[in-house]
């Protein structure tokens, strides 16, 4: 069992840190605002009062965190990741960030003698409860296995993916698979409205055959009902599809439909939609169609 320190105990966090405890591990948790730890002392962790009482006991640090700033600030600062952690430690940045922030990150800390790896995870909110996340794991290969026992108690799904970054990479591949694809549903359900179609019998119709997708069947009562509560913001989606389309930029690689996904994503947000569900992409088809829509 490891000793671990986990950095950032929002959403997605929490209930990654409480499963970690629960399987066994003594975990130390840290959060920039009050009362997130609650949850993880309830299982049997420990609240930390600052990063540096959380990392200097641990053998894996793992941050969990809205964007690069935030993780750079964690792992660089004067009371930071590796102004205290031990040479050995492995760190685990499990947040979303651009790929060259991760590479940056490994560079830098094997100057301190840390190991790190970029772990982004798909599965949103109920995937961290139920520890079913898709983890998409970058860095070295023996580092992987050593975070095995970690990884166990959080997803169903652990991929290497290679070096450095490449977790971070695949990520946004899946952010992007994901805009389009729940941008495709949102349009499919106007435009069966308006025909007039009964939408839960075009809904059972559509996953019964090549159109069908996990999108479509986990988002099936949001748009059905027009339930916005997030389970993933649009504004997290935004700050993605940012990463998305500026790595595409730097791989020279043409992506039209994810740059419109991501421009409709930017004017949800710019509506004042960041905070809904990222299945309210839906909104703005029914605004576009001549629609008001209600929240």
């Amino acid at each position: 069992m490891n000793t671990i320190a986990f950095l950032g105990l929002g959403t997605m966090g929490s209930p990654m840190a409480v499963n970690l405890s629960e399987a066994g591990h003594t975990v130390y948790g840290w959060n920039r605002s009050e009362g997130r730890t609650v949850a993880l002392v309830e299982a049997g962790g420990r609240r930390a009062a600052s990063i540096a009482e959380a990392v200097r006991a641990a053998d894996t640090v793992i941050t969990m965190l809205p964007d690069a700033p935030q993780v750079e600030e964690v792992a660089y600062g004067t009371d930071g990741v590796l102004a205290h952690a031990r040479p050995g430690t492995l760190l685990i940045d499990m947040s979303t960030i651009a790929p060259r922030s991760s590479v940056r990150l490994a560079q830098a800390a094997a100057e301190r003698g840390v190991r790190v790896l970029d772990a982004p995870v798909a599965g949103g909110e109920t995937g961290a409860v139920e520890g079913t996340l898709s983890i998409m794991v970058g860095g070295e290969a023996a580092d992987v296995e050593a975070a095995g026992p970690v990884f166990e108690a959080l997803g169903k799904t652990v991929t290497h993916c290679g070096p450095h970054g490449l977790g971070q990479t695949v990520k946004a591949a899946n952010q992007l698979v994901l805009a389009v694809t729940l941008q495709a549903c949102a349009e499919a359900v106007v435009f069966l409205e308006k025909a007039g179609v009964d939408l839960e019998a075009a809904f059972d119709v559509l996953d019964g055959g090549l159109a069908g997708s996990r999108v479509l069947t986990r988002k099936r009562a949001n748009f059905l009902h027009r339930d916005y509560r997030p389970s993933f913001t649009l504004g997290l989606h935004h700050k993605d599809m940012g990463i998305v389309t500026d790595t595409a930029r730097e791989l020279g690689a043409a992506i039209p439909l994810g740059s419109i996904a991501a421009q409709l994503m930017a004017s949800a947000v710019a509506r004042g939609d960041g905070s809904l569900d990222h299945s309210a992409l839906l909104r703005g088809v029914e605004l576009l169609s001549g629609h008001d829509p209600a929240r």
